[in-house]
């Protein structure tokens, strides 16, 4: 055990523990992909909001739906996750329809659950996107502290297992240990409450955008459904 009085924050990361310096390391590791993952999901979901808003806004604008869809295929990758569900519904639509001879032999519930299960395929599709790395944010926030408790067990036991060669036990002889040991809580900590709140945030956001987008494909439907009569 390195006994030393200086209790500053770096002198107690040096002279910790090798194992507990290794999950120190580790948890660090994890709180910087944590913090990116946090910061590219704030931006993705801020993008996808007011993507969804503009697009809301052109939709019940209530403006051409053909050209519309040729401006939501011809900009998929810059209109949002709700244009591309639109795009997918109106472009089976317009496919079924055109898959009979005529109208008289136009199977409209046909050509509307075919429209239907398409906005539902890209629902999901754009649903996984925008909960990609959620997993990764809701574990940080549930297993970082645990990591640093057993960085911080195992530097108690090695403060108490150098006691052993000291012949009187003192708080002075015993503090820099113990506290190089709780610094590893504290950095579990750290990783953790940051991952829970964004995680918490994201869902919240994400599930807001998701009703939006599930409102979306049933009032779609049935605006399909009346222009098919």
């Amino acid at each position: 055990m390195n006994v030393t009085q200086d209790l500053s924050f770096l002198a107690l990361i040096t002279n910790a523990h090798l194992i507990v310096q290794l999950i120190m390391a580790l948890l660090l590791l994890i709180s910087l992909t944590s913090w990116t993952y946090i910061f590219r999901k704030m931006f993705a979901v801020r993008a996808a909001r007011k993507q969804t808003i503009e697009f809301e806004r052109s939709f019940w604008a209530g403006g051409n739906l053909h050209a519309l869809h040729q401006n939501a295929s011809g900009n998929r990758d810059q209109s949002g996750a709700l244009a591309r569900i639109f795009d997918a519904g109106m472009g089976e639509f317009i496919k079924g329809k055109a898959s009979y001879g005529s109208r008289e032999a136009l199977d409209v519930g046909a050509v509307l659950d075919g429209a239907r299960r398409a906005m539902r395929a890209a629902f999901q599709r754009e649903m996984d996107v925008l909960e990609s790395h959620l997993a990764f944010l809701a574990s940080v926030g549930s297993v970082s502290p645990y990591i640093g408790l057993l960085g911080t067990v195992w530097g108690i036991m090695n403060a108490f297992r150098g006691l052993a060669n000291v012949q009187q036990a003192t708080l002075a002889a015993v503090a820099p240990g113990i506290a190089e040991a709780l610094i590893a809580t504290a950095i579990g900590l750290f990783a953790a409450i940051p991952a829970v709140v964004a995680y918490n945030r994201f869902s919240h956001d994400i599930d807001r955008l998701a009703i939006r987008f599930e409102s979306f494909v049933e009032e779609f439907s049935n605006i399909l459904q009346r222009q098919s009569r």
